[in-house]
C-alpha cells in the first residue's frame, strides 16, 4: 500500500491511495481511494506511516498531565487493606471511613501536621497517589477532624477486633508506657511530670501500649501527663479480663509497672490473672545480703531459681549477665570521673585568686546544680565550708552496688509446669518489643511527637491513629524482613544463642546483611524508611494525547528490580489495590 501522485493535464494532479497485489503471474494495482482532497500535511503523514516512519516523536505525541508518587502508597494501603484493617474501621464505605484511612496511611508515608497532611491530599497541593487511590475529592483540615472525632467513637470496637485477632486464652500480653511532650498549654490532658524525651518544663501524656508477645500493637490508651506508671495498670486489667474477654491472662510489665501496691490492688485478687516482672535493686540487694543470692548459683548456668519467705507462692529467677555486668561498671565509673570534673571545676572556684567562690550557701548551691547531673550523687560526701570544698567517694556504698553489676531477679506466679525457667525470663525480655515500637512511634517512623491538640478526644484519636500505622508497619517489616536490616531468621538467631540471658544474637543471615549490604538474592539492603522512599520513586502517570481528542490514560512506571520484589513480598500491584 503506498500514497501516489497522478498528473492531470492543467488540473492539479491526483493524490491516490494504492495497493498492487498479484493475479496469477501478473502483477496489478488497484486504486483504495483518493486522496487529492487531503490537506498536505495529512498526506505526507500518511506517506511516512506506509513507510514505517516515525511519525511524531514521544514528547511531540503525547503530554504527562500529572505524575504522582505511588509504589510507597501501593505497598502501604495494599498491605492496610490486605490486613481487613479498613473493614475494622468500618464495614460500610464513606467519606469518613477514607479520610481515617488516608490518616493512617499517611502516617507511614509521610507524618506531617493534619494541616500539611490535609494539603497532601488535596487535587491542587497532592504529594502522592494516595487520595486518588481512596477517592478522596477534596478535604480540609476540618474534614480531617471530623473523620478523627469519627474514629475515636470506634476504638473500643476495632481493639477488640485486633485483640481477638492476636490474643487469646492463657496468652501472655505486653504492657509499658511512655510519655510524649505538648507544644502549647490548653489541653487538659498536658500536665508536667517525669519526660522520657528529655523535654524539662514541656507538658506531656502518657499512654500505655497493649500487644502480643511478638510486639504487634492491639490497644492504646491515653492518661494525663502526670500519671505515674502503675495508675495505669488497673485500666488494662479491665480492658483484657472485661473487653476482650479473656479468662486466663499473663501480664508482663517492667518492674516500675507491677509493684507492690498493683500486686496487692489490682492483680492477686483478680482470678486467672497471672504476671511476670522483676525485683528493684534494693529488692535484690535485701536478697543479696540475706544470703538467699549467692554468686556460687552462677558457677555452671547464668540463672537460678530460688525462693524467699518474702514471696510466698511466687518463684524467683535470678539471671547474671557478665557481659551487663562489665558494662554498668564501665559506665558507672565513667559517670562518677564526670562527676568529679564538675566538682573539681567548683573546687578550684573556691581556690581562685580573682574573686573567688564564697559562703557556704554559694558554694552549696552550685554543688547542688551540678552533682546530680550524672545522677550519681549518692556516691559523694562533700564537704562545704565557707571557703572551701572537699568531697570524696563513698567506696563502701559503690562496692556494694557493684555486687548487683549483672545480676537480675525475675519475679511471677506462673507455675513452673505452665513456663518453665528459660520461658519466663524470655517473656520478660520480650518487653523490649513493646520498646522498640515506642521508637517507632515517637521518633523514626511514626512521629506522634509533638503534639498539637488541644481538645482531649482529639489527642487521644492522633495517638490511636499512630497506633493503627504501627500495626500496619508492624506487619510490613515482618513481611519485608528478608531486604530491610531486620533479621527474617528468629529462628537460626535462638538456636545460637548461649543462653536467654546472654545478649541477643542477630542470625547468619542478618549479619551477612550488614556487612554486605547486599541480600543473599543479590538486592541492597534498606532501612524501612529508605524502602518507602525508594518506593515513592514508581510513579502513577496521567498521560493524555497531543494529536488525538482520546481520552487522558493512567500509565505506571516500570518497577526496578528491587521495588518489584518488595511489591511481590507484599503480594500487592501498584495497579490493582
Amino acid at each position: 500500500m503506498y500514497v501516489t501522485t497522478i498528473p492531470n493535464r492543467s488540473s492539479p494532479p491526483a493524490i491516490l491511495l494504492r495497493e498492487s497485489y498479484r493475479e496469477g503471474e501478473k502483477v496489478k494495482t488497484r486504486t483504495l481511494a483518493n486522496l487529492s482532497h487531503w490537506p498536505v500535511e495529512q498526506i505526507e503523514s500518511l506517506r511516512r506511516v506506509l513507510r514505517g516512519d516515525t511519525v511524531v516523536s514521544p514528547e511531540d505525541a503525547f503530554e504527562i498531565q500529572r505524575s504522582l508518587p505511588h509504589g510507597h502508597v501501593a505497598a502501604v494501603l495494599g498491605t492496610l487493606r490486605k490486613l481487613g484493617l479498613e473493614r475494622l474501621i468500618d464495614r460500610q464505605a464513606s467519606a469518613e471511613r477514607s479520610i481515617a484511612v488516608a490518616m493512617v496511611a499517611a502516617r507511614i508515608i509521610d507524618p506531617r501536621s493534619k494541616f500539611a497532611t490535609a494539603r497532601g491530599l488535596s487535587e491542587e497541593t497532592a504529594v502522592c497517589s494516595l487520595r486518588e487511590e481512596l477517592g478522596i475529592e477534596s478535604v480540609s483540615e476540618d474534614d480531617l477532624y471530623r473523620a478523627m472525632d469519627w474514629l475515636l467513637r470506634r476504638q473500643e470496637r476495632i481493639e477488640n477486633a485486633l485483640a481477638k485477632r492476636h490474643l487469646s486464652d492463657g496468652t501472655l500480653v505486653l504492657y509499658d508506657v511512655t510519655s510524649t511532650y505538648f507544644e502549647g498549654r490548653k489541653c487538659p490532658l498536658a500536665h508536667l511530670g517525669h519526660s522520657r524525651d528529655g523535654k524539662k518544663g514541656k507538658l506531656q501524656i502518657v499512654f500505655g501500649l497493649l500487644s502480643n508477645l511478638e510486639g504487634c500493637p492491639c490497644a492504646v490508651e491515653v492518661f494525663p501527663g502526670n500519671t505515674g506508671d502503675p495508675t495505669t495498670l488497673a485500666a488494662q486489667i479491665r480492658k483484657t479480663r472485661e473487653r476482650f474477654a479473656l479468662e486466663r491472662v499473663v501480664l508482663v510489665g517492667d518492674r516500675g509497672m507491677i509493684t507492690e501496691a498493683r500486686l496487692r490492688d489490682d492483680i492477686k485478687p483478680a482470678d486467672g490473672l497471672d504476671w511476670i516482672t522483676a525485683l528493684r535493686a534494693p529488692a535484690v540487694a535485701k536478697l543479696l545480703k540475706a544470703g538467699a543470692i549467692q554468686m556460687s548459683l552462677f558457677d555452671e548456668r547464668d540463672l537460678a531459681e530460688i525462693s524467699h519467705p518474702d514471696y510466698p507462692g511466687e518463684r524467683l529467677i535470678v539471671c547474671r549477665n557478665p557481659l551487663l555486668a562489665e558494662e554498668r561498671a564501665r559506665k558507672r565509673e565513667e559517670l562518677l570521673q564526670a562527676t568529679e570534673r564538675e566538682l573539681a571545676k567548683i573546687q578550684a572556684a573556691t581556690l581562685r585568686k580573682r574573686r573567688p567562690l564564697r559562703g557556704k550557701d554559694e558554694i552549696g548551691l552550685r554543688v547542688g546544680k551540678n552533682i546530680g547531673r550524672y545522677k550519681v550523687q549518692k556516691h559523694f560526701r562533700p564537704e562545704i565550708t565557707d571557703d572551701s570544698l572537699r568531697y570524696e567517694r563513698k567506696v563502701e556504698k559503690i562496692e556494694a552496688e557493684a555486687l548487683l553489676d549483672g545480676i537480675y531477679v525475675i519475679r511471677t506466679s506462673v507455675s513452673e509446669q505452665l513456663l518453665a525457667s528459660e520461658g519466663t525470663v524470655a517473656a520478660y525480655k520480650r518487653l523490649s518489643m513493646v520498646e522498640r515500637a515506642f521508637r517507632s512511634l515517637k521518633t523514626v517512623d511514626l512521629k506522634v511527637r509533638p503534639i498539637f491538640h488541644h481538645v482531649p478526644d482529639r489527642v487521644r484519636s492522633h495517638v490511636f491513629i499512630c497506633m493503627l500505622a504501627y500495626y500496619v508497619e508492624w506487619h510490613m517489616r515482618q513481611t519485608l524482613a528478608p531486604i530491610l536490616f531486620d533479621d527474617e531468621d528468629k529462628e537460626a538467631a535462638e538456636s545460637q544463642r548461649r543462653s536467654v540471658v546472654a545478649p541477643a544474637e542477630r542470625s547468619p543471615t542478618a549479619q551477612a546483611k550488614a556487612r554486605e549490604k547486599r541480600t543473599a538474592d543479590d538486592f541492597p539492603v534498606q532501612s524501612f524508611q529508605s524502602l518507602l522512599a525508594d518506593l515513592a520513586t514508581l510513579t502513577k502517570n496521567r498521560v493524555k494525547a497531543k494529536i488525538a481528542t482520546a481520552p487522558a490514560f493512567v500509565q505506571y512506571a516500570t518497577p526496578t528490580p528491587l521495588q518489584k520484589r518488595a511489591l511481590e513480598l507484599l503480594d500487592v500491584s501498584p495497579a490493582k489495590l
